[in-house]
């Protein structure tokens, strides 16, 4: 019982924060995630074992770039791609079987474009037509956290099959199948109230942040399974690390991006 009552303390504590900065501010809810991508960094520094501080440094010279000065929609796609790239360079280590993959080199492009260039994303998804559309990202973290909800339910309840038994032994594919159909019964109620999007397009971003969000929780719980850790780190009592709470959010963010872009050409 204290221990649900910590974790849901916890939990409270962090919706309130998110909430606060993106109905605050554009700029408190970019700051915000800067603090959660350092930490979300350190965390992985310390998982792969990457001495230095280096990548800090960068992860701190690409946020301010990109964020403050770079506005060439060409530059943005670059990093998009190159983002999405290391993505997909992950989930070949997801799939690989093998938990030592990278040298050091490659362990700070991979955390620099992960987690850096997903935060970065993550930040870019609610400027539209230069206005910050607060309920589109709230969306989106709503949309996560309902897929996150209720495969842990569905998949305490009635789950049989497991999902990728040798990465997270609890997950289920009746759990992940349950989560995915509440995350689209909620993007039918998110699209009564942000219309900047048709629900269909709301339907299609919900299963793209679904997939891939589910995807980016696996490969974070590899990461933690080579690095022998049970959390990214303790910050969060209850809850873990920062990057177990953020793991699907900035994996998803440059996919969830693109797909908005694509939206944005199509309509």
């Amino acid at each position: 019982m204290r221990e649900i009552l910590r974790r849901l303390l916890t939990g409270a504590v962090y919706v309130f924060l998110l909430l606060s900065a993106i109905f605050l501010s554009s700029d408190a809810f970019d700051f915000l995630f800067m603090t959660f991508g350092l930490i979300c960094l350190y965390e992985y520094k310390r998982m792969v074992k990457l001495r230095g501080y280096y990548i800090f440094v960068a992860y701190l010279a690409l946020w301010w770039a990109y964020i403050y000065l770079v506005q060439d929609k060409i530059l943005i796609n670059l990093l998009m791609l190159t983002t999405i790239s290391v993505n997909f360079i992950l989930l070949y280590y997801l799939f690989s079987g093998k938990d030592k993959l990278f040298t050091n080199i490659q362990k700070f492009f991979i955390g620099l474009f992960y987690i850096g260039g997903g935060c970065i994303f993550l930040t870019m998804i609610p400027y539209k037509d230069n206005d910050f559309a607060q309920f589109l990202i709230m969306g989106v973290f709503i949309l996560i956290w309902i897929n996150d909800t209720f495969a842990y339910l569905v998949g305490k309840s009635i789950g049989k099959h497991k999902l990728f038994p040798s990465i997270s032994p609890k997950k289920t594919i009746e759990g992940t199948v349950g989560g995915f159909v509440f995350a689209l019964i909620g993007a039918y109620f998110m699209s009564k109230y942000e219309t900047n999007i048709s629900l269909i397009q709301w339907l299609i971003l919900a299963s793209v942040i679904v997939l891939t969000g589910s995807l980016g929780d696996l490969i974070e719980s590899k990461f933690k399974r080579a690095a022998g850790v049970k959390d990214s780190g303790a910050i969060l009592p209850g809850h873990g690390g920062m990057l177990d709470r953020l793991d699907s959010l900035v994996f998803a963010a440059p996919f969830a991006y693109l797909t908005l872009i694509i939206f944005t050409h199509v309509s």
